[in-house]
């Protein structure tokens, strides 16, 4: 268990010192139809995030929820509920569970993955599984913790993210939409 907290610990750290670029591919499987695949691009760093799938780019600076929606040409800012952020970002999602779930932690055989399960000790919270699986990856006896994917089980549905590419960036990143064209619809 204190490996599995040292591990949790330092991902969780690495996401709010960095910020994570990756592309990711989002898919949706539900027990009784075929699974829907999306693919974008996400950006990370603690509870900011940007991103930018099929006509809907997303961004949250700290304090506001900006959704630009390609199709219509329309901004929409608002200020997020706690729950809307939980959704919008698999980080924020994850460490929140921390608190309501057992967590159990898997190494690979090579031990270059490590599966960290999330596991409700109320069922009613809706999601009945969440499992993280991260990379290590070693360069000059330094490890560094990727996520691969995220995969929550609710009722029959699977929600699968998959990172590709993840890298810590060391570019500066605005966390807001400027799209000084666009209707603004601002509902703070």
């Amino acid at each position: 268990m204190l490996l599995l907290l040292t591990i949790l610990q330092s991902f969780f750290s690495t996401m709010e010192q960095k910020t994570l670029q990756s592309d990711l591919t989002v898919t949706i499987a539900e027990q009784v139809s075929q699974p829907l695949s999306y693919t974008g691009k996400l950006t990370l760093h603690g509870d900011l995030f940007l991103l930018n799938m099929m006509d809907m780019e997303a961004a949250y600076d700290g304090s506001t929820l900006y959704v630009y929606n390609t199709g219509t040409d329309e901004l929409m800012l608002s200020t997020p509920s706690e729950e809307e952020l939980l959704e919008a970002n698999p980080m924020r999602y994850a460490k929140a569970l921390q608190k309501v779930c057992n967590i159990t932690e898997r190494q690979s055989k090579d031990g270059l993955h490590t599966y960290i399960t999330f596991t409700p000790k109320d069922q009613s919270l809706g999601v009945q599984r969440f499992v993280l699986r991260l990379k290590h990856v070693v360069k000059a006896d330094v490890t560094t913790l990727y996520p691969e994917s995220i995969e929550m089980k609710e009722g029959n549905k699977t929600t699968t993210l998959q990172f590709r590419n993840p890298q810590y960036i060391t570019a500066k990143t605005q966390f807001i939409l400027n799209k000084p064209n666009a209707f603004i619809n601002d509902l703070r």
